[in-house]
C-alpha cells in the first residue's frame, strides 16, 4: 500500500545512520542499469485462499514478490506486495497473517507473516531446502506440518545425492513442523523423505489431511535406447533398425541406435521384437507416492500402496476429489516409440501432430486403479493438418495444469496452459471415459497462458492465473465469463511477454490444437526423453560446421581410428535417436540439435567466433520454423517476425547456478582433480587433444555478447566413434540426466558395473541418444584410456578408474553461467545471529568478486525497505536521503523482533531493480512511497 506518513520512519532511519556515520566512509556507487534475467521457471501453485476466503495470495514469479489481494464480488484489491526469494513459484496460507511461499531459484521457503490491519507484510523466517523445490501443502497433525519437493540434491540438503550410485530415488520431500521450524540455520525438518522417481513436481492433500500424495515430475514412458554398437548394421533383414534404411533419394541412413519400451514383459521395439539382452535394467514406473503425513515420522506407505505406476510421462498437477477421494493427475503422455516428422510419405509413418497427448489420470485409492483419460479423444490423428482455427482445435485442450474440484465433487476444473482456456469437465464422466471435448464446455482466459487455478464457491468465482501477461483472471463460475483481470507488476521486457506464446500456444502451433515446442521443451527445458525424428521425405544436406582437431575426417588417405564405417559428414535427414535438448542457454553457443542441422551457416559466410555463419545463434534458431508445419502438425511455417519474436525470447532463457559446486565457487578435491585432468595433457587417441580442446571453458568468452562464455562448446563438431558428425555439447548440465545404470558389455568401451542394475528412476542418460549411462562408462571409452599411442589417458586399473570418478565429479560441478550462490538467502532474526554470521559473509564474500548482487530487505514501522551491497561493508537504501547503511547497521535492525532482514544472491546486474527500484524508473522505492506514487509503475513517479 502507499503510504503517505513518511515522517516517523526517515527520523527513525536518519537517527540511526547519522548515530553511525563513522562507518559511512565509502562514496556512494554510480547506478548501474537493471536488468532481468529469464529462467521461465514452471509455476505450480501460483495461488492461495487464506482460510476465511477474504485473502488471495499470488506468486509474482518474475517480480521475486508475494502479491496479497482483498476479495470482493468481481474482482480483487491489491493490498500488499512483499519481497520474497528469487523465482516463488507455489504457495500456501496457513492462516490469515502466515503464508509460505516456494522459491524455485532460492531453493528456500520463505515464511511470510502478513498484518491485515496495515496492509504489510515481511518474511521472518527463510528455510533452506534441496534443489529446486516446486510444490508445498499442509497436511497432518492439525495441518501443521508443510510438504515442500525438491530435487534430491543441493547445496543446503544434508543428504549426499550419490550421483554415482545405481537404483537411488532422486526426488526429495522435506516435512517441518510449523510450530517446531528448529533452530538449525535454515530450519530443521521433521523428515526428508526421498521417493523412487526422478525429480518431483506437485503435491495433494486428502480432505482430512492424513495422506499426502506427491508426483515425480519427468516419470517416463518405460522407454529406453538400445547403443547403436548393440544394434545390428545393415537394417531391418540383419535384425537392425527398423526400415526405411535410406531416405527418399535413396541414400543410405547412418547406423543407429533404437528406441524401446517396456510392455509388461518385454523390452520390445516398433516391430515387436525382443530387446532384452541388449537392456541392463527396469523401470518401474512409479509415478504418484502416498505418505503418511500423521507418521512420527511422515513416511511412504509399504509396498504397494505407497505408489501408483504408469500414470504418465511428465506430470503437471494434482487435485484431490473431496468426496470420493480419487485423485486426478494432470500430465502428457509421449509417444515416442514412434519415429520420424514430417509428412510420413516415404517410410509411411510420422509422429507429425501428435507428439505427446494431454490427459487427466484417475487414481482411486481404494482400488489401485489407474484410469488415463485423453482430454482430446475427438483428434483424428491419421489426418493433418488444416488451417486453424477449425472446429478440431477449437475442442482441443493442451498442457492441462493446475485443477480444482466443486465441494460436491461433481465438476472439475483444468487450466489449459497451451489453449488460453479453462476446462470444464464432469467428474463422473471423466471417471468413465464418457465425457466429449466441446468448446462450449470452455471458458476463455485473456492473458493467455493459464497456470494456477482456485474455486472460491461462496462467490461463485474461479481465479486464473496468466503467465502470458502475469495477471490474475476473474471468472464467474456460473455465467462462466472473465468478469476481471488484474496486473500484477512485471520486470520482464516487451521482447520476453512477446516471444513467450510461441513455446507454449498449441492452439496457434498445431492444426489439432494439442501440440507446441513446450510438449517436448517443459519449461524450456527438456523431457527426459529420447526422440527418432528423422524425415526420410527429407534430403541430404551439407554441413557447414566447423570440426574440432587436427585430421579431416573425409579424408581417403588418412583416415582416422575408430570411426564408424558408415560415417557421413553431410546432414542426412535420418538421424536416428537424439534425447530432448534443453532452450536454456543458447545464446553464444553456436548452432542447434545435436548435430547442429539447425545452423545459419547455409549462406557460405564463415563460421567465427562471435556470430558468424554457423555460429550465429539467431538465424539458427530461425532455421526451426519447419518444424511447426513438419512437426507440430500447423499447416504452414508462422509468420517471420513471429518466429523472430520466438527466437528474441528463448535465446534470453539461462541455465540456474549448479546446484552441486560449492557455494563458494569452489572445487573439491576430487573435483579439482578431474579438472587439471580436463585442462590437462593431450588424453585422446587420435587428435593428440585434452578434453578441453573440444568442450571449451572459458567463462569470459566474447564477452561482449549477451550472455558471455563457453561451458563446454564453443560451437564447434567433433567426429569421433559415431557414424554422424556431432556438435560438441555443453556441459552445464550433466547432473540432470543421473538416474540410468545399466550397459551390456560393449567391445570397445573397458569393463565396469557390470550386469543388469536392477531398478532404475531414468531411461535415458548421457550423450546425444542417451544411451551412455553414466560419465564414467563414457571415459572408459579405448580412446580415452592409456596405451602405447596414447600414453597420457586414464590409465588401467585402479588409479585410472580414480581419475575417471573425478573428472565426472568436475562434470556434476561443471561451470555455468551463474555462480552457485546465485539465489542463495538467509533471514536474520534476533534469534540466529550466530548461526546467520558465516552464511551473511559468504553471501558478501561472493557479491564482492563479482559473483552476485547482494540485496536486503526488512521493514521498519511497517515501511518495505529495500538496500543494495556496494562493497566495503556498505549498503545503498532505497531512499536518497540516507546515506550508505554498514553492514552492522543492517544486522542490528534484525535484532528488533519486527524487523527481521533477508538478504539474497541476485544475478548480476538486477540488484538495483530488486532491491531498490522496482520498476527501473530512475526513482528509488522508498522515495516513491514518501511521494505517494506508485513504485511498481513506472510512469507512476514524483
Amino acid at each position: 500500500m502507499i503510504s503517505h506518513r513518511p515522517s516517523a520512519l526517515l527520523r527513525a532511519l536518519l537517527m540511526v545512520a547519522l548515530a553511525l556515520s563513522a562507518w559511512c566512509g565509502a562514496p556512494r556507487a554510480a547506478r548501474a542499469a537493471s536488468s532481468y534475467t529469464l529462467f521461465e521457471s514452471g509455476q505450480v501453485r501460483p495461488l492461495a485462499l487464506s482460510p476465511s476466503g477474504k485473502l488471495l495470495f499470488a506468486t509474482n514469479t518474475p517480480d521475486n514478490r508475494l502479491e496479497v489481494f482483498r476479495v470482493k464480488p468481481r474482482g480483487l484489491q491489491h493490498l500488499a506486495s512483499i519481497p520474497v526469494g528469487l523465482e516463488p513459484v507455489a504457495v500456501a496460507a496457513r492462516s490469515e497473517t502466515e503464508v509460505w511461499v516456494v522459491n524455485h531459484l532460492s531453493d528456500s521457503v520463505s515464511v511470510v507473516r502478513f498484518n491485515p490491519i496495515s496492509g504489510t507484510g515481511l518474511v521472518e523466517r527463510t528455510l533452506l531446502v534441496g534443489d529446486e523445490p516446486r510444490d508445498i501443502v499442509f497436511a497432518g497433525p492439525g495441518r501443521r506440518r508443510a510438504f515442500i519437493t525438491t530435487a534430491h540434491r543441493g547445496q543446503n540438503s544434508p543428504i549426499d545425492p550419490q550421483l554415482t550410485t545405481p537404483g537411488i530415488g532422486r526426488a526429495d520431500v522435506w516435512v517441518f513442523d510449523a510450530l517446531a521450524l528448529g533452530g538449525g540455520l535454515g530450519g530443521a525438518p521433521l523428515n526428508v523423505i526421498t521417493l523412487f522417481s526422478d525429480t518431483p513436481r506437485a503435491l495433494a492433500v486428502t480432505p482430512d489431511g492424513d495422506r499426502v500424495y506427491a508426483a515425480a515430475f519427468h516419470s517416463g514412458n518405460r522407454t529406453t535406447v538400445v547403443m547403436d554398437a548393440l544394434v545390428p548394421d545393415g537394417g531391418q533383414a540383419a535384425g537392425g533398425s527398423p526400415g526405411p534404411s535410406e531416405n527418399w533419394q535413396g541414400i543410405g541412413a547412418p547406423e543407429v541406435g533404437l528406441i524401446v519400451q517396456h510392455d509388461g514383459s518385454h523390452w520390445v521395439d516398433e516391430l515387436g521384437r525382443h530387446w532384452d539382452d541388449q537392456v541392463y535394467f527396469s523401470l518401474p514406473d512409479k509415478d504418484v507416492f502416498v505418505i503418511d503425513a500423521m507418521g512420527d515420522p511422515p513416511a511412504q506407505l509399504p509396498g504397494s500402496q505407497g505408489f501408483f505406476q504408469g500414470v504418465g510421462t511428465i506430470l503437471y498437477n494434482m487435485a484431490v476429489n473431496p468426496v470420493s477421494g480419487r485423485v486426478y493427475v494432470s500430465n502428457t503422455e509421449a509417444q515416442n516409440q514412434d519415429r520420424f516428422e514430417g509428412p510420413g510419405v516415404f517410410a509411411g509413418t510420422s509422429v507429425r501432430g501428435h507428439l505427446h497427448e494431454s490427459r487427466i489420470t484417475v487414481l482411486d485409492p481404494a482400488t489401485g486403479g489407474v484410469l488415463p483419460r485423453h482430454l482430446n479423444k475427438h483428434i483424428d490423428y491419421n489426418t493433418c493438418c488444416a488451417q486453424a482455427p477449425n472446429g478440431e482445435n477449437a475442442r482441443s485442450l493442451a498442457l492441462p495444469q493446475a485443477m480444482a474440484v466443486t465441494r460436491n465433487g461433481a465438476t472439475l476444473y483444468v487450466s489449459a496452459l497451451g489453449s488460453d482456456k479453462i476446462g470444464v469437465l464432469d467428474t463422473a464422466a471423466l471417471e468413465a471415459d464418457t465425457f466429449v471435448p466441446d468448446a462450449a464446455s470452455h471458458i476463455a482466459v485473456s492473458g493467455g497462458g493459464p497456470t494456477g487455478i482456485l474455486l472460491d464457491e461462496p462467490r461463485r468465482q474461479l481465479y486464473v492465473l496468466t503467465r502470458f501477461d502475469n495477471s490474475i483472471s476473474v471468472i464467474d463460475t456460473v455465467a462462466r465469463v472473465e468478469r476481471a483481470h488484474v496486473a500484477m507488476h512485471s520486470p520482464e521486457p516487451e521482447s520476453v511477454v512477446r516471444g513467450r506464446r510461441f513455446l507454449y500456444d498449441a492452439s496457434f502451433s498445431s492444426s489439432h490444437g494439442d501440440s507446441s515446442c513446450a510438449s517436448c521443451h517443459v519449461f524450456g527445458d527438456f523431457d527426459s526423453l529420447a526422440w527418432d525424428l528423422g524425415d526420410p521425405d527429407g534430403t541430404v544436406k551439407d554441413n557447414p560446421q566447423p570440426i574440432a582437431g587436427v585430421q579431416d575426417p573425409t579424408d581417403p588417405a588418412n583416415p582416422p581410428p575408430f570411426l564408424d564405417p558408415t560415417f557421413t559428414i553431410d546432414f542426412h535427414p535420418m538421424k536416428g535417436p537424439m534425447t530432448t535438448q534443453s532452450l536454456r542457454g543458447m545464446a553464444n553457443q553456436g548452432a542447434m540439435h545435436w548435430r547442429g542441422d539447425r545452423t545459419g551457416g547455409g549462406d557460405g559466410a564463415p563460421a567465427v567466433q562471435p556470430d558468424g555463419g554457423a555460429l550465429d545463434e539467431n538465424a539458427a534458431f530461425l532455421e526451426f520454423n519447419v518444424a511447426f508445419p513438419g512437426l507440430l502438425g500447423r499447416d504452414a511455417e508462422i509468420a517471420p517476425e513471429d518466429m523472430q519474436a520466438f527466437a528474441d525470447f528463448i535465446l534470453q532463457v539461462t541455465y540456474p547456478p549448479n546446484p552441486i559446486r560449492n557455494l563458494d565457487n569452489s572445487l573439491t578435491p576430487d573435483q579439482a582433480a578431474g579438472r587439471d585432468f580436463f585442462f590437462g595433457p593431450p588424453s585422446i587417441l587420435f587428435h593428440d587433444l585434452d578434453c578441453e580442446s573440444c568442450h571449451r571453458l572459458d567463462p569470459n568468452a566474447n564477452p561482449g555478447s549477451s550472455a558471455p562464455g563457453f561451458f563446454g562448446t564453443d560451437g564447434r563438431s567433433s567426429f569421433s566413434f559415431v557414424s554422424q558428425l556431432f556438435k560438441i555439447p555443453h556441459l552445464r548440465n550433466m547432473y540432470q540426466k543421473v538416474g540410468m545404470f545399466g550397459l551390456p558389455p560393449v567391445a570397445f568401451i573397458l569393463p565396469g558395473l557390470e550386469g543388469p542394475q536392477g531398478d532404475q528412476v531414468r531411461g535415458f542418460g548421457f550423450t546425444h541418444d542417451g544411451a551412455f549411462d553414466t560419465m564414467f562408462r563414457f571415459f572408459s571409452l579405448a580412446a580415452f584410456t592409456q596405451s602405447d599411442l596414447n600414453p597420457q589417458g586414464f590409465a588401467p586399473g585402479p588409479d585410472g578408474d580414480l581419475l575417471r570418478r573425478q573428472v565426472e565429479e568436475f562434470m556434476f560441478a561443471f561451470d555455468s553461467n551463474l555462480a552457485p550462490i546465485v539465489g542463495q538467502q538467509i533471514t536474520l532474526t534476533r534469534d540466529n545471529a550466530a548461526l546467520a554470521g558465516p552464511r551473511l559473509d559468504l553471501l558478501r564474500s561472493r557479491a564482492d568478486v563479482g559473483e552476485c548482487d547482494l540485496v536486503a530487505r526488512t521493514a521498519l514501522l511497517h515501511h518495505e525497505l529495500g538496500f543494495l551491497y556496494v562493497g566495503g561493508g556498505q549498503f545503498m537504501a532505497s531512499r536518497q536521503a540516507l546515506p550508505p547503511i554498514p553492514e552492522p547497521l543492517l544486522r542490528l535492525l534484525a535484532l528488533s523482533p519486527t524487523s527481521p532482514v533477508t538478504f539474497t544472491c541476485a544475478p548480476p546486474g538486477s540488484g538495483e531493480r530488486i532491491g531498490l527500484d522496482r520498476d527501473d524508473d530512475g526513482h528509488l522505492d522508498g522515495d516513491e512511497r514518501d511521494a505517494g506514487t506508485d513504485p511498481a509503475d513506472p510512469a507512476s513517479h514524483p
